[in-house]
């Protein structure tokens, strides 16, 4: 420092501390020649990254991505993170935008890649729905261009569209895939069987929800393709536990709480509303929070998971934020969870089952206090 007279030889001063971190992440990538595999999607992805890396930890030194650090920082730092005994590494991408999944690819230097879906997630940021296929499709572009590997949910026609050209494919899906299994329970945590292989037999997960069966088909999937023994796949998924306010079901008092606090987008608010709806259980309750990130699209879609709510018999349906309009009076609305959370507590429910959802950014999981 030229005013100070400090120097210090532990500190390197540079243009630009995030495009030296991406740098300096790519060298140190540079250094493996260990497969590494890039995890993205609009909903699930975190959870399918736990269930892969889960897994692949029965058999493999295997590195992943911490949380949910899979941002501009988060991915580079996690990257460096990876240690020279890693043997597999799991990284997932998270995208608001196009060409974020582009740039990331040039310094992850993905071997492999895995699109769980595209659903209506940060519509703002993509442009509307196409847009959300082409941002996630640049993980598809990369390994394209570079002839990796990709793991399909071939039950998803615009997936297999998305994939042309891409030689190497191991699919997985409910039926006519290389891997498939189907719902067996899911009445409160979900039991699933594969059927093929079908020497796998059934898992008894500590998920809630049927939309995690393509997330836990994803995870046996990669394990068959590694070579991880089929009991120790079925042991990693059974003690798999999610944690984040992501699906769990939970004891509230007298009150049993399915809380997925963690995020919420029409996609993913849909399949949480009819999954609930189809679980056993007396008292039900939903209480939901806005959706973040739908520009434009916003009013409309808050609108639509309305009208999907009163198609379903409810005890109590209570909405949280301003774009939940022109609601029926027999619908509890209030603007923020701490309104929400104040009404809960003087309401003194009893033996309820109880849906709790929302964006990360109206943390719903206030309501439990």
């Amino acid at each position: 420092d030229e005013e100070t007279g400090y120097k210090n030889e532990r500190i390197i001063y540079v243009e630009d501390v995030l495009s030296t971190l991406k740098q300096l992440a790519k060298y140190h990538r540079e250094q493996f020649t260990i497969p590494f595999i890039a995890v993205t999607g609009s909903n699930g992805k975190t959870t399918t990254k736990e269930l892969i890396h889960a897994v692949l930890c029965k058999k493999y030194k295997c590195y992943t991505t911490k949380g949910n650090l899979n941002n501009h920082i988060g991915i580079p730092l996690t990257i460096l993170s990876v240690q020279k005994d890693a043997e597999i590494a799991v990284i997932e991408m998270g995208a608001n935008h196009q060409k974020e999944i582009e740039e990331y690819c040039t310094y992850t230097l993905p071997t492999h890649g895995i699109i769980g879906n595209c659903g209506k997630a940060h519509l703002e940021g993509f442009g509307g729905i196409e847009g959300v296929k082409k941002g996630k499709g640049e993980l598809y572009d990369f390994i394209r261009n570079n002839d990796g590997t990709i793991f399909i949910n071939t039950d998803y026609d615009y997936l297999v569209e998305m994939s042309k050209g891409i030689t190497k494919q191991i699919s997985y899906g409910v039926q006519n895939a290389k891997y498939t299994g189907e719902v067996l329970k899911d009445d409160h945590l979900l039991e699933v069987k594969i059927t093929n292989p079908n020497t796998i037999g059934e898992i008894k997960t500590q998920l809630a929800g049927n939309y995690n069966l393509p997330n836990v088909l994803s995870a046996v999937c990669i394990g068959k393709h590694f070579d991880v023994a089929e009991n120790l796949i079925v042991e990693a998924l059974q003690e798999y536990t999610p944690s984040n306010s992501r699906s769990q079901i939970m004891q509230h008092g007298n009150n049993t709480i399915l809380l997925d606090a963690y995020n919420a987008n029409p996609s993913s608010m849909k399949v949480a509303i009819e999954n609930f709806a189809a679980m056993e259980g007396k008292n039900k309750m939903v209480i939901l929070g806005g959706m973040m990130e739908l520009g434009t699209e916003s009013l409309q879609e808050h609108q639509g998971i309305v009208d999907l709510l009163l198609q379903y018999q409810w005890d109590k349906i209570v909405l949280t934020g301003k774009d939940y309009l022109n609601l029926p009076q027999n619908i509890l609305h209030f603007i923020t969870s701490d309104e929400t959370a104040v009404w809960f507590k003087q309401a003194k429910i009893e033996n309820a089952f109880i849906l709790v959802k929302g964006s990360r950014g109206m943390a719903m999981e206030k309501i439990l206090g």
